[in-house]
């Protein structure tokens, strides 16, 4: 009987595919933070709102749903759903009287440090298989790869992308 990790004698396409790969540990990912985050405000997306709001003083909106990649609209109700329980309450900005700053509160630092270690136990399952030198390699190059991507955004000009690929346009048929 052969095990999970053993390889067949002919490599495998999707062995090499980086979007399997993603999807795979993206997909198993989701399901176990979604189960540590069932009943927070917001869920996951909630979870991340406060994450990035929770070192620093006060910032404003359209900053974390910029660095977040989320529609200023969803982030508005995400935040509404923060704002519920106490874990973040917004206040004018100072510098821009039309903006809104979110401050953490301490009812939000305390449900975010709870979360941030049940979230730390799945990260810790899902990369078992890694030693931890190649654990914290691993989350290294992965936080170099997220942060050129965001800053370049590779999805800005998807038809450039597609001309790399498929360099001739289609033909239409006849």
């Amino acid at each position: 009987m052969t095990g999970a990790t053993d390889r067949p004698e002919r490599p495998d396409p999707l062995d090499d595919d980086l979007g399997w790969m993603l999807g795979i540990v993206f997909r198993g990912y989701v399901r176990a933070a979604e189960h540590v985050l069932t009943d927070f405000p917001g869920g996951p997306r909630g979870y991340q709102v406060l994450t990035a709001s929770v070192t620093g003083p006060g910032r404003n909106q359209g900053a974390i749903a910029e660095e977040l990649g989320i529609d200023r609209t969803v982030l508005t109700y995400l935040i509404d759903d923060l704002e519920r329980p106490g874990f973040v309450a917004r206040r004018p900005d100072p510098s821009d009287r039309r903006s809104r700053l979110v401050d953490v509160t301490d009812a939000g630092r305390a449900a975010w440090e709870q979360r941030r270690e049940a979230l730390r136990r799945v990260e810790a399952h899902l990369l078992g298989s890694l030693t931890p030198t190649e654990s914290t390699t691993l989350r290294t190059l992965l936080q170099r790869v997220a942060c050129s991507t965001q800053a370049t955004d590779p999805l800005h000009n998807l038809c450039e992308a597609v001309t790399h690929i498929h360099p001739d346009p289609p033909t239409e048929p006849r």
